[in-house]
């Protein structure tokens, strides 16, 4: 940040070199005047009255003038001769509480800023007294031609300067309070109380300029051609007077539904409404599962054929191709699926003969392995007999 003011900081014998720097900026959208006709610029040029000829900045001079109109003029050399201690430096007059400072006094605010290596521990000192004191400083300084008033705080860890008014320069509230002897009840009282209990606090950061925004926005649509419409005016009750409790009533209504809002994201009902999820267990999932869809391929399946691989047609009955469809079936559903399929596939003549035709075949095999089994075993049993004898016949001998 640029330095506006370099000085220093008197702390009795103590000095401190700083530099001041502006703690805010202004965000204020500016506007040009123009000519209404064509548009062009309206800038102001400086006339003397007398010969009505501008005049250029080097011509012009400061001047005070006297109740009766006349002209005094002022030097900057006139300025300069003056006894003014607090041209280059902030002089510290006195350490007071901070709730001493009325904040109508506040003004403009700066940061002071360290000038150079020495000045770090002098200038740590100071903040660091101000810390453990709880204290805020009163100084005097000169900027701008003229001696002024300051306040110095800590901010982090920085040390701040307000600037702050004269206290003659503070009007007195005189006329501005209402006439009258106004009584307030309590009930009105605790409607207030409950009004500012339910708008609660607010984070300062989040604050920021609407009206800015607003004119940003319309700015930026008039440059790029578009009609911008008119925004419809906020009720703001034309100054009538109403019943108060009343009013106070629908405020806190309207702070309530808003703040419900703004916390559910809902701004008509506040709440959201929670429903819980219902849990089904695996053996009925199956069954509620059904969908349309699920509907829909039954009915298909009810007229679909399949071809066996012995080449027969089986239809498949309504009961198989519900049981089939049916999601998250376990193996034991499998077999008994495929038993019940078999078994409704038996209503068919197709179906039928083959069952005829594989129980013969099993049968007939069967058969055979029992043949090979026995011819197998009265071979066996000959050759071990004729071992026997003939080993006999040799021991004998």
């Amino acid at each position: 940040m640029r330095s506006i003011w370099n000085g220093a900081i008197s702390f009795g014998l103590v000095s401190i070199p700083i530099k001041l720097v502006n703690a805010t900026e202004n965000h204020s959208i500016s506007f040009r005047q123009i000519h209404l006709a064509d548009g062009g610029r309206i800038r102001y040029r400086k006339v003397c009255e007398l010969d009505e000829e501008e005049v250029s900045g080097s011509e012009i001079g400061k001047a005070y003038e006297d109740a009766d109109g006349t002209m005094i003029p002022i030097t900057d050399e006139d300025l300069a001769q003056l006894p003014l201690p607090t041209a280059k430096t902030i002089e510290i007059v006195a350490f007071v509480p901070a709730d001493r400072i009325d904040p109508l006094q506040m003004d403009t605010a700066y940061y002071l800023s360290a000038n150079g290596v020495p000045a770090a521990k002098p200038y740590t000192l100071l903040r660091e007294a101000l810390k453990r004191s709880n204290r805020v400083a009163v100084a005097k300084y000169a900027l701008r031609g003229r001696e002024r008033l300051g306040m110095l705080r800590v901010v982090d860890d920085v040390i701040a300067m307000h600037g702050l008014l004269w206290p003659d320069e503070l009007r007195a509230p005189q006329d501005a309070a209402p006439d009258g002897d106004i009584t307030v009840r309590d009930a009105e009282l605790d409607l207030a109380d409950a009004l500012m209990d339910t708008l609660g606090e607010v984070d300062m950061d989040t604050l920021h300029d609407d009206y800015r925004e607003a004119v940003e926005e319309l700015v930026a649509a008039k440059a790029a051609g578009e009609i911008v419409l008119p925004a419809e005016p906020e009720d703001t009750g034309d100054g009538k007077v109403i019943d108060l409790i009343a009013a106070l009533e629908n405020s806190v209504r309207a702070a309530r539904k808003s703040r419900n809002a703004e916390g559910a994201g809902d701004g008509d009902a506040g709440m959201a409404d929670v429903h819980p999820i219902k849990k089904t267990s695996p053996k009925t999932s199956g069954k509620t599962a059904r969908t349309p869809e699920a509907e829909q391929t039954t009915g298909t399946a009810k007229k679909t054929t399949h071809r066996t691989p012995t080449g027969k047609t089986v239809t498949r009955s309504e009961s198989s191709t519900a049981k089939k469809s049916a999601p998250k079936s376990t193996g034991a559903k499998k077999s008994t699926s495929t038993t019940k399929k078999s078994a409704g596939s038996a209503g068919s003549t197709g179906s039928r003969t083959t069952a005829k035709k594989t129980t013969t075949k099993t049968a007939t095999q069967t058969a055979k392995k029992t043949a090979t089994k026995k011819r197998t075993s009265s071979s066996s049993g000959g050759t071990t007999a004729k071992k026997t004898a003939s080993s006999r016949k040799r021991t004998s001998a």
